[in-house]
């Protein structure tokens, strides 16, 4: 069966987008410019979109690249956007240039992670933070929620499970919702049965959540913040992003400042 054959009628996979952001289609074309006439005889295949009709609805549905590229395939149009390996040579400035910044973020944590929160590569540092997991949540793809949050992972470490735990869960739901990807629907009801009743009654008890994970007996307290590329054209990009890890008390910092600035680490995978 050709991958053309595949792919549902374009009107309909763009009446699935706007339905998933909860648009109306009076709502989408008052973003648009685009005629309610118009949207419903597209959705309707009554009406047949220009390739352009199909970036420009995109771009206000927040489509993901690779499925921009399938509602072109299913219009009858060549796909725009590449979506390469990501050690194929022609993302490799880009992917060197992300994996500098994960040795510049030294002695502190710091990951780069997939669309699925997969590790893709990590510094140094990550590795003191995962001694002590099971080999098996070791071996590739190393998922950081799942090892986060698995009895046999960090979970008997992480002093503030449940609320580390909801944090991650929130994220993952979020995810799962705005790209419908079935793997993170999965991993979202994965991370719930870790979980149980607590996340829904956990709350923040600060101005940020924070990790407060024990290593080699020392309660150490992190915050985080996350970076995307945000002029991604390679769908293999988009979902990348940059999680860094820095200290949330005085005690941390002083355990991470006398470490030693080594680019060498046991947890790069791809």
């Amino acid at each position: 069966m050709s991958v053309a054959a595949e792919i549902p009628p374009v009107g309909a996979l763009l009446r699935t987008w706007r339905e998933r952001r909860r648009f109306s289609q009076q709502e989408l074309s008052n973003r648009s410019r685009v005629s309610t006439r118009h949207l419903s005889r597209v959705e309707t295949g009554k009406a047949h979109p220009t390739p352009e009709m199909l970036m420009h609805l995109s771009e206000n549905l927040d489509v993901p690249l690779r499925d921009r590229n399938r509602l072109l395939l299913a219009a009858g149009y060549a796909p725009r956007y590449q979506d390469h390996q990501l050690d194929d040579a022609s993302l490799a400035v880009v992917m060197d240039g992300l994996r500098r910044l994960l040795d510049a973020h030294l002695p502190y944590p710091a990951l780069l992670l997939d669309e699925h929160w997969d590790i893709v590569d990590a510094n140094a540092a990550v590795d003191q933070l995962l001694a002590g997991c099971a080999p098996e949540l070791l071996e590739p793809p190393v998922n950081v929620v799942r090892i986060s949050l698995h009895p046999d992972g960090l979970a008997a470490r992480i002093r503030n499970r449940a609320e580390w735990g909801s944090h991650l869960l929130q994220q993952v739901r979020h995810r799962a919702e705005r790209s419908h990807d079935q793997r993170l629907h999965e991993l979202a009801a994965e991370v719930a049965g870790y979980l149980g009743t607590a996340a829904a009654t956990t709350r923040a008890r600060g101005p940020v959540v924070t990790l407060e994970i024990e290593a080699d007996g020392t309660p150490l307290r992190f915050f985080s913040t996350s970076a995307t590329l945000s002029t991604a054209t390679d769908a293999a990009l988009e979902g990348l992003h940059l999680e860094t890890f820095l200290p949330a008390d005085d005690e941390t910092r002083r355990r991470f400042d006398g470490a030693e600035r080594n680019p060498g680490n046991l947890v790069r995978r791809r």
